[in-house]
């Protein structure tokens, strides 16, 4: 495939387009988070664990700028704020868990002792 650009930057294949979109450290794991309910920025906070204050609002926009994730403020203080999965981000919730699973089954293969869930 030629490579393309998108948002003044160049892709080589569309899997690296599609990772720009849900890949690194935290989009998968809040998208997997939010595959069964609506949560607040706490309680993924608490979830997620080890990803810092800074890091997981910047995640959370992205998906959110990228149609992965909805955002709800609720006019009241303290501030109330939910998400959600949008219909973008319910269609890439098989491909996570292929991803998933493969992590699983290559760590039976090697050894690994699973900690947990995603």
């Amino acid at each position: 495939m030629p490579e393309f650009l998108y948002d003044n930057r160049l892709y080589y294949n569309p899997v690296e387009f599609a990772m720009s979109r849900i890949g690194g450290a935290w989009k998968m794991p809040i998208l997997w988070r939010l595959k069964t309910r609506i949560m607040r920025y706490g309680e993924l906070k608490k979830d997620i664990g080890k990803v810092t204050h800074k890091m997981l609002t910047a995640q959370l926009r992205e998906l959110e700028a990228d149609g992965y994730i909805s955002r709800k403020v609720y006019p009241v203080v303290p501030p109330k704020v939910e998400y959600s999965l949008t219909e973008r981000g319910r269609d890439v919730i098989p491909v996570i868990d292929m991803i998933r699973q493969y992590g699983l089954n290559l760590m039976d293969e090697m050894g690994v002792e699973h900690p947990g869930t995603a």
